[in-house]
């Protein structure tokens, strides 16, 4: 994954928990997820538009 280990996911976890706190980090999961899935239905949308099915 991007050539990170785990000592280095975990130090970046701990930095954001340092930083957003605990109560804040779920909700910062809950809007990157939405977000992700409404990228992927966009993408899926737009490739949709480009190759109609005959």
């Amino acid at each position: 994954m991007f050539g990170l280990g785990l000592p280095e996911i975990s130090i970046i976890a701990i930095v954001a928990l340092l930083i957003f706190g605990p109560k804040k980090i779920p909700e910062l999961g809950s809007a990157l997820g939405k977000s992700l899935r409404g990228f992927k239905e966009g993408l899926k949308n737009a490739n949709d538009e480009t190759n109609p099915e005959e």
